[in-house]
């Protein structure tokens, strides 16, 4: 088994995110000791928004919403998340 190095004190969580994506981690953590974990009760907080949008455009969201057989909100959702992850 190698010797892991020490994990060092973070004084704050954007220095911690900064040294592990500088790092290499297997390094400092052996993941061949790691254990699933399930977490079947978690949600994700949300929180409703107001969002004034052209009755046309919310027509067409409608629209390509039930060909992909989703509610339109859902669709909205996805399309704001695929839009953030570019």
């Amino acid at each position: 088994m190698k010797k892991l190095k020490k994990i060092p004190k973070f004084k704050s969580e954007k220095q911690e995110r900064e040294f592990w994506q500088s790092v290499d981690s297997t390094k400092y953590v052996d993941y061949k000791t790691f254990q699933h974990v399930q977490f079947p009760n978690l949600k994700l907080t949300t929180k409703p928004i107001t969002l004034r949008l052209p009755a046309g455009m919310i027509d067409s969201l409608k629209i390509e919403a039930h060909k992909m057989d989703i509610p339109y909100q859902a669709l909205i959702k996805k399309m704001i998340f695929d839009g953030l992850a570019k």
